[in-house]
């Protein structure tokens, strides 16, 4: 082989290369475009199961807390604490999350 041909056919195999490619990305695009419109339906239920469970989480704290109170404890201020903050925790994730996929 000469140097042209084979100058000639490194030109063609890149070109085919670049064509497979530039078709590969598209797909790509199109599965990540599916891909965020499948999580966007699932931004919602999974909000309102976090609230859910903020709820079920701030009523056993505050029936803890209560008990801990009537009992004399020490400790009760660090509890409530506790319980205040994993309360509000749970309700800014569910507000972060519909904000980061702009629901």
């Amino acid at each position: 082989m000469t140097v042209k041909r084979k100058s000639l056919l490194s030109v063609a195999a890149m070109s085919v290369a670049a064509f497979n490619s530039a078709k590969a990305q598209g797909g790509g695009v199109t599965g990540i475009n599916a891909a965020t419109s499948s999580l966007t339906t699932y931004v919602d239920p999974v909000s309102y199961l976090i609230l859910a469970i903020g709820a079920v989480v701030g009523l056993i704290g505050g029936v803890r807390v209560y008990i801990k109170w009537n009992n004399g404890d020490q400790d009760v201020n660090k509890d409530i604490m506790g319980w205040g903050g994993s309360c509000l925790f749970l309700v800014l994730v569910s507000v972060v999350i519909k904000a980061f996929f702009g629901v």
